[in-house]
C-alpha cells in the first residue's frame, strides 16, 4: 500500500478573505471556514484567531491539535469514518501542510480544572508560544489557527464533545485543501507491502503495538477513535502504517489524553522512525496492531494475549515496540502484552510514562516482569516546570479560563502541549542518578 504524502511547508499565517495558499504563507478566510463549521446545528458560534511562532499567546484548554491535510480528489476519503465516508484511508495522496496546525479549544467546562465533574474533554492542556516553557513544545514553532467553538447550552456534554471532534477534522480538511491543485515542494512516498516482505532475509522483523485508548478514562457513544468507532469493546485491530498516518486514528475525549494530540498520530514518530530504518535496510517493519486499554480484568488478559498473537502469527514479528495510553490501567496492559511477546519469542520494547513524584526508579518502573527488560522511560516530569511568563494575548475556551491562564505563575510539563508525549516525542527522559 503506497502513500504519497505532498508535503507544502507553511512558515506564516494570515488572515484574508479566501483561503489560498501563496508561497509559505497560509491566508485564511475566517468567515468562509466560521460558516462551514457553524453547518453543525449544535454550534452556537465559534471564535477563530490565528498565532504564529514568537506571538506573545497562550491558549487553553487544548482539546486537540491537528496537522491540516486533505486528500486529492479521487484518491481516498478524508478522516473515514469521522468525516469522510468509511473508505481505506493511508493509500493515494494527502496533501499537508507541514508547519500549520489547527488548535481546538474545549470551551465547554468553566473553571478549568478547579471545576470539572469530568474527565472529559479539555483540561489544563495549554498552548504556550513565548517563554521558557515554549522552548520544549514542537508547537511552538508552528502557525496555529485556534478555534474555539461554542455550544448551545442545551446540547448535552457527550454531544458537545462530538461537535468539538467533528470541527477539528472539519478545519483541518478546509485548510489542507489549500493544497490542492498547488505543485508541493516535496513528495514522500510511504509504501510498504505489508507483513510478507520477500527478499529481506536476515532482518529483524519489527512491529509496533499500540494502544489509542484507555477506558478507566470513560467512553461516549458517539466518541470518534478508530475510523469513526469508540473502540468499546474493541479487540486488537491490525493496521497498515499507512492507515494510522492517515487518518483512521484520532485521540479521544478523555483527560487521559494530556500526553497526546491527533498531530502526533498524523506524525506518529514511532512508526516514521521504524519505516526509516525499513528503507535503510536495518530492519523489517512488518506493520503494526492498534489496541485499547480496557477497564475490566477479563477483557484486559484477552486483548493482552490477542495482540501478541497478532504480532507472532500474524505479523510474524521477532520484535515489537509496544506504547501506552496513559493511567494506571494502561500500564499494567502494556506490560502484560509484553509479557504474552515474549513468551511467544517476540522480544519487545516499551515505552513507560514515570508520573512517580517521589522520584524513586522503582516508582517509576512500577511494574517488573521477567523478561520485560528493555524499557525506555518517557518522563511525564512531575517535577518539571517553568515560570509563566506574562502574555499579550490569552485565547481561551471561556473567562474563567482566561483569567486562570493569565494569572498563572508555573506552568506544569504536563500542561503544556508537545512535551509530554505518550505516542514516542517526549521531550523529557528519566534517568537515574
Amino acid at each position: 500500500m503506497a502513500l504519497a504524502l505532498a508535503l507544502h511547508p507553511v512558515k506564516d499565517m494570515v488572515v484574508g478573505v479566501e483561503t489560498a495558499l501563496d508561497g509559505t504563507t497560509l491566508q485564511v478566510g475566517l468567515e468562509e471556514l466560521r460558516r462551514h463549521v457553524l453547518e453543525d446545528r449544535r454550534l452556537e458560534s465559534v471564535d477563530l484567531e490565528v498565532v504564529n511562532p514568537g506571538d506573545s499567546c497562550r491558549v487553553g484548554y487544548v482539546f486537540d491539535i491537528i496537522e491540516p491535510r486533505a486528500k486529492e480528489p479521487g484518491t481516498g476519503s478524508d478522516f473515514p469514518g469521522i468525516f469522510g465516508p468509511i473508505a481505506n484511508a493511508g493509500q493515494g495522496t494527502t496533501h499537508v501542510l507541514k508547519g500549520a496546525a489547527v488548535t481546538v479549544v474545549d470551551g465547554g467546562q468553566p473553571g478549568g480544572e478547579h471545576g470539572h465533574v469530568t474527565r472529559r474533554g479539555g483540561m489544563t492542556k495549554i498552548l504556550e508560544m513565548s517563554g521558557p516553557a515554549s522552548e520544549a513544545s514542537p508547537y511552538s514553532t508552528m502557525c496555529h489557527l485556534v478555534m474555539v467553538p461554542h455550544a448551545y447550552s442545551n446540547v448535552e456534554r457527550h454531544s458537545v464533545l462530538n461537535a468539538l471532534r467533528l470541527a477539528s477534522v472539519k478545519a483541518a480538511v478546509y485548510l489542507g485543501k489549500a493544497g490542492v491543485g498547488q505543485p508541493p515542494a516535496s513528495t514522500d512516498v510511504l509504501d510498504l507491502e505489508g507483513p510478507h516482505i520477500n527478499g529481506r532475509q536476515g532482518l529483524p522483523r519489527v512491529a509496533y503495538i499500540g494502544q489509542v485508548h484507555g477506558h478507566q478514562h470513560g467512553t461516549d457513544s458517539d466518541e470518534h477513535i478508530v475510523y469513526g468507532a469508540n473502540t468499546r469493546g474493541m479487540l486488537p485491530v491490525p493496521l497498515h502504517p499507512n492507515e494510522w498516518l492517515d487518518g483512521a486514528v484520532v485521540i479521544s475525549y478523555s483527560w487521559g489524553a494530556r500526553g497526546l494530540e491527533t498531530f502526533y498520530h498524523q506524525n506518529h514518530p514511532i512508526i516514521l522512525e521504524l519505516y526509516r530504518m525499513h528503507r535503510a535496510g536495518d530492519l523489517t517493519f512488518t506493520g503494526c496492531i492498534a489496541t485499547v486499554a480496557s477497564d475490566l480484568q477479563q477483557e484486559l488478559s484477552r486483548n493482552s494475549m490477542l495482540a501478541a498473537n497478532l504480532a507472532k502469527w500474524g505479523l510474524g514479528a521477532d520484535g515489537a515496540i509496544v506504547t501506552k495510553y496513559a493511567g494506571g490501567a494502561p500500564h499494567t496492559e502494556m506490560f502484560e502484552t509484553a509479557r504474552w511477546c515474549e513468551q511467544l519469542g517476540v522480544k519487545t520494547a516499551i515505552l513507560v510514562s514515570d508520573t512517580a513524584p517521589d522520584r524513586r526508579a522503582e516508582s517509576a518502573a512500577l511494574m517488573q516482569i521477567p523478561g520485560v527488560d528493555a524499557i525506555v522511560n518517557l518522563s511525564e516530569g512531575a517535577d518539571v516546570a517553568w515560570p509563566a511568563q506574562p502574555v499579550s494575548r490569552v485565547i481561551a475556551g471561556n473567562g474563567d479560563v482566561a483569567a486562570t491562564l493569565a494569572s498563572a505563575e508555573i506552568l506544569r510539563s504536563g500542561d503544556v502541549c508537545g512535551v509530554v508525549n505518550n505516542q514516542g516525542a517526549s521531550s523529557l527522559q528519566s534517568i537515574v542518578y
